[in-house]
C-alpha cells in the first residue's frame, strides 16, 4: 500500500502534554488550511481586464490597474492581491513610483521583469503628463509650469537642474538638463545654463530644480544662482523669468518671492 502523503499547506505539530491519538502513539495534527482564490475563480464580471473592457479605464481602482500590468499573481496570491499588497507596503501609487527595482522584488511573488514593467508604466504616465498636444505650453504664471515639472521632477532622488526655453510669446520651446548632484552656485557653470538658449535663440528662460527631501523652501545658493544667472541673462538678452524650486507636490517661485530678482545696488554686490 502507498503512504499517505499530506498536501503541503498541512503541517504536523507535536501534541501537548497527554495528548494522543488512538493507536497511533502521542501524535497530533493541526492542519491549517490556507484557502488562496486565482483570478480565474472570480465572476467575469469583477475581473480587471473584463472590468476595463465593459465599464472603461476610469472606472477601475489603483489596484485593478496594477494587476492588469502585473498580469499574474503568484502561489500564494492572485494578482489583485499582490497588487493590493504593493500599495500597501509602499503606502500608495507616489510611494511605488517611487520605489527602486530591487525594493519592488522585495514583494514575495514580484520579479525584477514584473518590476520593470511598473517601472516603464509609471515613465510613460509621467511623460503623458508632460505632453502638450495641440501646441507647446504657454507660461503667464508660475503655476502654468509648475503641474509639468512636478510630474516630471518631483520624484527624483538627486537634484537636477533643469533650463526651460521660450520663445517670445512665452511658449515652451525646449527643455534641457544642465546638470545633476548637489548644487551650488558655485558647481553651475553658468555657460551650461545659456549653450541651448543662445544655440535655439530663446527669448527668455525659466530655471527649476527639485528638492529631493520635498520641501520646496529656496536656500541662500538657490537665491544666489538665480542671481547669477539673471545677471548673465542681462548681458546675453535672454530673460530669466523665474526659477522654481519643485517638491514633493508643490513648489515655490523665486520671482513670487522677490529672490534673486531684485537688482542689487553695489554696495550690496561688493559685501
Amino acid at each position: 500500500m502507498r503512504p499517505f502523503r499530506l498536501p503541503s499547506t498541512f503541517a504536523i505539530i507535536a501534541p501537548g502534554r497527554g495528548e494522543t491519538l488512538a493507536g497511533r502513539g502521542k501524535i497530533t495534527a493541526s492542519l491549517p488550511l490556507e484557502y488562496h482564490v486565482g483570478l480565474k475563480d472570480l465572476p467575469r464580471d469583477v475581473r480587471p481586464r473584463e472590468r476595463l473592457k465593459q465599464d472603461g479605464a476610469e472606472s477601475l481602482s489603483a489596484t485593478e490597474l496594477l494587476a492588469i500590468i502585473l498580469r499574474t499573481g503568484s502561489r500564494r496570491a492572485n494578482v489583485l492581491e499582490l497588487a493590493n499588497s504593493l500599495l500597501a507596503r509602499n503606502k500608495g501609487l507616489e510611494g511605488l513610483s517611487r520605489a527602486g527595482i530591487a525594493d519592488m522584488c522585495r514583494e514575495i511573488g514580484l520579479g525584477p521583469a514584473k518590476a520593470i514593467q511598473l517601472k516603464a508604466a509609471f515613465e510613460l504616465g509621467r511623460r503623458m503628463a508632460q505632453f502638450e498636444p495641440a501646441e507647446s505650453l504657454q507660461v503667464r504664471s508660475p503655476g502654468d509650469l509648475a503641474p509639468r515639472m512636478i510630474g516630471s521632477m518631483s520624484h527624483l532622488e538627486q537634484e537636477h537642474l533643469r533650463v526651460v526655453l521660450l520663445n517670445t510669446k512665452n511658449r515652451v520651446v525646449a527643455e534641457e538638463e544642465v546638470c545633476r548632484g548637489s548644487l551650488n552656485s558655485a558647481a553651475v557653470r553658468i555657460g551650461e545654463v545659456f549653450r541651448e538658449p543662445v544655440r535655439q535663440n530663446a527669448a527668455a528662460i525659466i530655471l527649476v530644480h527639485n528638492h529631493p527631501s520635498g520641501d520646496p523652501e529656496p536656500s541662500r545658493e538657490d537665491q544666489r544662482l538665480t542671481e547669477l544667472v539673471r545677471e548673465a541673462g542681462e548681458l546675453l538678452d535672454v530673460e530669466l523669468l523665474d526659477h522654481l524650486v519643485i517638491g514633493r507636490r508643490d513648489f515655490v517661485s523665486l520671482r513670487e518671492r522677490g529672490l534673486g530678482f531684485v537688482r542689487r545696488t553695489a554696495a550690496e554686490a561688493r559685501g
